[in-house]
């Protein structure tokens, strides 16, 4: 008698070969590193990306073929006004503290120090031209709606995007997107492409919902290049209802992060908030370093870059103050509580948004993860912990067909993590040579 099982045979359940066909000129898979807009807001004197020849060098040599980075679309092609900034970029971070340090010192993202001028427009160019010396290609996305301007001395490039009404700024982003591309594809660059993004993370930007819109600029973007990758990322995507995502999606760009014990962290010291009353709170206050000032003392930076950032002044002061070691210390001690949830909720993200991206027949790209939002001199995510989790989140997403991925959100030039060479390479070499 032949055993038979309920269901059997019925459904398609195989998960061999990439979600979905890639142009036959991009790598066969992608692993990128994050440089989000750091590329030019930390191009200071001996910043991490002052020299970008160099810093495409060191991020091939360490395995990576993708950066992932803010071309700022609407300053440079959105026809706001904005042509003589955009030649003229004064960067100044979060700006000067009254005791002559600088806002955002000890902030992951936020560790500007700014003092310069760069010509977005030129710097572009350059990036583009290392990147092809090196055999790099480059994921394009705007953080505008989310906090690029918040690093610039004027105010001019965030009232000029803040000014658009809020049911325009997609279809602004899409005319803009079109005229960057072209602008690259006359420089000879269209196949150092890999994927355009419409915008990072629409779901935490100050943007509409994707289907109010947001979808559409796709497929008009999508029907203009035909022959590129373009999407929108989430930050995080409803992984139990993929299904209610808006069609036309050229790829399944999604983020997956697992905050696990670091949610419970900031829930306790309540962190991410902002206006709390009597702010910090005790549990706060015992992680705090010996030397932190109140935050009276400590002062705010220009009201209207909190406006342009979805990071709360309460997070920019606790991690500016946190004693990082506590910090590390009390998410290793409470970890063993999360790890199985935090295990078993990246894998299953993992394998939703690919089962998602194999059911629209796009590719998938994992441009950000694992953890989540740790101070700069946070280790817990660069150490074994968070390489762990991070394994589990590669080794998942390539037995899915996944095409691209982080090796983590802070391996990158511009965080401590840059320097875990070893490791980087490593893992790089997993994702490359897997079949």
């Amino acid at each position: 008698m032949t055993n038979r099982y309920l269901g059997s045979g019925t459904v398609d359940s195989t998960h061999s070969g990439l979600t979905g066909p890639i142009p036959g000129h991009l790598p066969g898979r992608l692993t990128i590193s994050l440089w989000d807009f750091s590329w030019y807001t930390r191009a200071e004197p001996g910043g991490p990306y002052a020299d970008l020849d160099a810093a495409c060098a060191e991020t091939a040599a360490l395995g990576y073929n993708t950066i992932r980075i803010c071309a700022a679309p609407l300053l440079l092609f959105g026809r706001l006004g904005l042509d003589d900034l955009a030649s003229a970029l004064d960067i100044e971070g979060l700006g000067a503290r009254p005791d002559g340090g600088y806002f955002g010192q000890r902030t992951r993202w936020y560790d500007a120090p700014g003092g310069y001028t760069v010509n977005l427009h030129d710097r572009l160019t350059e990036l583009f031209d290392a990147a092809a010396r090196l055999g790099l290609v480059v994921i394009l996305a705007s953080w505008e709606y989310q906090q690029s301007p918040a690093f610039a001395r004027s105010q001019e490039w965030f009232r000029a995007i803040d000014g658009v009404a809020l049911g325009d700024r997609y279809a602004l982003l899409a005319a803009a997107w079109d005229r960057l591309i072209t602008a690259l594809t006359s420089a000879g660059h269209r196949q150092r492409i890999a994927l355009v993004e419409l915008h990072n993370e629409v779901d935490f930007s100050i943007l509409p919902a994707l289907q109010d819109g947001g979808s559409d600029a796709v497929l008009q973007l999508r029907e203009q290049h035909p022959d590129l990758l373009i999407t929108a990322s989430y930050g995080k995507p409803p992984h139990l209802t993929m299904h209610e995502l808006p069609g036309g999606l050229g790829a399944a760009q999604f983020h997956i992060y697992s905050y696990g014990v670091l949610d419970a962290l900031q829930k306790r010291i309540d962190i991410r908030s902002e206006n709390t009353a009597n702010f910090p709170n005790p549990e706060l206050r015992t992680l705090l370093r010996a030397d932190a000032p109140t935050p009276a003392d400590y002062g705010r930076a220009a009201e209207w870059k909190y406006a342009a950032t979805v990071v709360t002044d309460q997070m920019v002061y606790g991690y500016d103050w946190i004693d990082a070691d506590a910090w590390d210390a009390w998410l290793y001690n409470e970890y063993g509580t999360y790890r199985e949830v935090m295990r078993r909720e990246i894998e299953s993200r993992v394998i939703a948004v690919a089962g998602w991206a194999r059911w629209q027949q796009v590719p998938a790209v994992i441009g950000e993860g694992w953890i989540g939002y740790t101070p700069l001199l946070g280790t817990f995510e660069e150490g074994p912990v968070g390489r762990e989790l991070a394994v589990h989140g590669i080794t998942t997403a390539l037995d899915h067909g996944v095409w691209g991925m982080v090796l983590g959100s802070n391996a990158a030039p511009h965080h401590p993590f840059w320097f875990s060479k070893a490791w980087q390479q490593q893992t790089n070499a997993l994702i490359l040579d897997h079949p």
